[in-house]
């Protein structure tokens, strides 16, 4: 077994046929960047309501708590990129490969249904809140005020979304895209960073300091369903195990993988916790009991305009990197079972190089495949977030389903067939426990999805985005609360 202090220095390598099946060469910040950029979304912009709702006391203890849930479960899962050991064992490229290397068939059937949905419907819950934004930006040039032109949000825009990601995905693979998460992952603390100062502006001049016990004025069924909700947007805007295994796939292997993506996954959990507290305690100080259900909504007619207009421009840039995140695992699975079905066929393997005008030095590699296959996937994700205007409530209902199992269950399961913990066991008791504890959050905030869409169905309207161009700037990562678009 190799020298535990050489691998942790990096002075012990890998055999060099690990390192040939792609180009890896990302570090502990290419990977945090990348991290920032799947977790650190505009969900942001929806934490005061949810701190509004618990109070200064059970507020900060289910930020920091799930916090702390999700990095936990996020050390447990970089274990299992290799197997058996997790530093010396076989690499799992993906995270259905590491479900796999360590339990059953069926729960790798599960695993892969739940991951891919979940990865998608995030996809379509993009656009959606991209073409928001851009609509938002439309009313802003012209002057017009942000309900001067009406309540819906035209297809034209998530189309002219659609196109600029049918550019991005041809970008070769995660790791080539490095410099887009990085673009991204400012653009999320620029936009955070306009509705932190803004809340903090309204908070000195009207100095709101909100109520213990959180907003008041509720029946105790309100209350309840309220804090659920709340616990339901926290638990969901810390999550990105869809697309940690893919992450980490970029590292280079020296040294071990897990050592450098627990560190990355440190920074930017540590990151995104100290945004998402000041941003929540901000914003419910600023308004009390009258904080939206997106901040910065509150500041779109009478805040400065141009200031809320920069925090739109860069919701919009930062989807733009967002979005290739979570759809280039999405990319890998369909062009590798792709190939693998056909592996003689020149359209499927042939590669093109074109070289770029403006950059003598710079050319793109790539295989007609692959332009057709992410082609139709982008152009059937744009078309579905033009054809079900209220497919954010759905997306709610993802994210409950996918919430236990991708960050809790699995990550938990793994690490207990790893380790191979006895049953009974102190240290099985808790992991149990932690994971019944989700489970029971998961289906709480998968009931009020479901109220969500029931309500919603009664009047769709197919190519519109109904009743959200007052919240311009809403974003349901995966669970938040319904308002605006109301993922990562």
């Amino acid at each position: 077994m190799a020298d535990i202090e050489g691998i942790e220095t990096g002075e012990v390598l890998l055999p060099k046929d690990e390192t040939e099946e792609h180009e890896r060469k990302g570090t502990v910040w290419t990977a945090a960047a990348h991290i920032l950029t799947a977790v650190f979304g505009s969900g942001v912009l929806a934490l005061p309501w949810s701190v509004a709702q618990l109070g200064w006391i059970a507020g900060p203890l289910a930020l920091i708590g799930f916090s702390f849930i999700t990095y936990y479960t996020s050390t447990l899962l970089a274990d299992t990129y290799r197997a058996p050991d997790p530093v010396t064992g076989s690499r799992n490229p993906t995270y259905t490969k590491a479900v796999r290397a360590y339990l059953s068939r069926r729960k790798v059937n599960i695993c892969g249904v739940v991951q891919y949905v979940s990865l998608w419907g995030t996809l379509v819950g993009y656009t959606i809140t991209a073409a928001i934004s851009m609509k938002a930006m439309n009313h802003w040039f012209y002057q017009d005020g942000y309900e001067s032109k009406g309540s819906d949000v035209s297809s034209t825009v998530m189309l002219q979304f659609g196109i600029v990601q049918l550019i991005l995905s041809q970008l070769p693979s995660l790791e080539k895209i490095t410099w887009l998460s990085v673009m991204s992952a400012i653009m999320s603390f620029a936009y955070s960073f306009v509705g932190l100062g803004l809340s903090v502006a309204k908070w000195i001049v009207n100095g709101h300091i909100g109520l213990i016990v959180g907003k008041s004025a509720l029946s105790p069924g309100e209350k309840t369903w309220n804090s659920l909700q709340a616990l339901g947007n926290i638990a969901f805007a810390y999550t990105f195990a869809e697309v940690l295994i893919e992450i980490q796939d970029t590292l280079r292997p020296s040294p071990p993988e897990n050592i450098t993506m627990k560190k990355a996954t440190f920074y930017g959990m540590g990151g995104t916790t100290i945004f998402y507290l000041a941003m929540g305690f901000a914003g419910y100080a600023a308004f009390g009991n009258n904080t939206p259900g997106n901040i910065l909504s509150a500041f779109g007619c009478f805040g400065p305009s141009w200031l809320v207009g920069i925090a739109n421009i860069c919701i919009i840039l930062h989807l733009l990197g967002a979005y290739q995140i979570y759809a280039q695992p999405i990319f890998a699975v369909v062009e590798s079972r792709v190939a693998a079905q056909w592996p003689e066929v020149n359209f499927i393997n042939r590669m093109y190089t074109i070289n770029v005008p403006v950059f003598k030095q710079v050319s793109i590699s790539f295989s007609l495949s692959k332009l057709v296959l992410r082609s139709i996937i982008i152009l059937t994700t744009t078309l579905v977030a033009m054809m079900v205007p209220f497919f954010n409530a759905v997306l709610g209902l993802l994210g409950a389903i996918s919430f236990w199992p991708m960050t809790v269950y699995f990550p938990i399961s793994m690490h207990i067939a790893q380790k191979k913990i006895i049953r009974g066991t102190p240290k099985w008791l808790f992991l149990q426990s932690l994971s019944i504890f989700c489970l029971v959050t998961s289906l709480a905030v998968a009931v009020s999805s479901s109220v969500d869409i029931a309500s919603s169905l009664k009047l769709p309207v197919p190519f519109k985005t109904t009743g959200q161009a007052s919240l311009p700037f809403s974003d349901r990562k995966l669970g938040l609360r319904n308002v605006g678009l109301s993922s990562s």
